[in-house]
């Protein structure tokens, strides 16, 4: 069965019960058992704009970098994803990654950077990456280019640690 697609051709926000599916790993961290989840997810706390409200959402870490205190995020449902227009809105915030809590500051990737993002993370991780393509819409022939052409297209996002927090 085919996903749902908005008109712009991304997959349509998961619903009803694929949505508390997708959720559960929230409860994992509120638990205390983040680290479970191992260190390719992090807990993005963010603020709703409209609403004000917190809110939080577990995703894939698409690259870390331990020492420059950097996580990359790509926004699999694009750019009117609510956290991903919620950090536009508020752009520090609050991460959980395995046991550890980190205010962030966000800074959204340009085109030319999402292509490096998408050739890096592509070899790396050859069957996700052919995945996550797929589901955001785009075609790839598993070549570096195809992964760069798609890279230009998704909405990635680099979350830096605060260097006053």
């Amino acid at each position: 069965m085919p996903l749902p697609r908005t008109p712009e051709g991304r997959p349509a926000l998961p619903t009803g019960l694929q949505r508390r599916l997708a959720r559960l790993p929230i409860g994992l961290y509120r638990a205390g058992l983040g680290p479970l989840l191992g260190k390719r997810l992090l807990l993005l706390h963010h603020k709703g704009r409209v609403s004000g409200q917190h809110r939080r959402v577990v995703l894939e870490v698409v690259a870390h970098d331990a020492e420059r205190g950097t996580w990359t995020l790509a926004s699999g449902f694009g750019p009117k994803s609510a956290w991903y227009q919620n950090l536009r809105r508020t752009p520090r915030t609050l991460i959980q990654h395995g046991a550890h809590r980190h205010i962030v500051d966000t800074r959204f990737l340009g085109p030319e950077e999402g292509a490096a993002v998408m050739a890096r993370y592509a070899p790396e991780h050859p069957r996700t990456a052919r995945k996550l393509c797929s589901f955001m819409g785009f075609e790839t022939d598993g070549s570096e280019e195809s992964f760069r052409e798609a890279g230009r297209q998704i909405p990635f996002v680099r979350l830096e640690r605060a260097p006053d927090a």
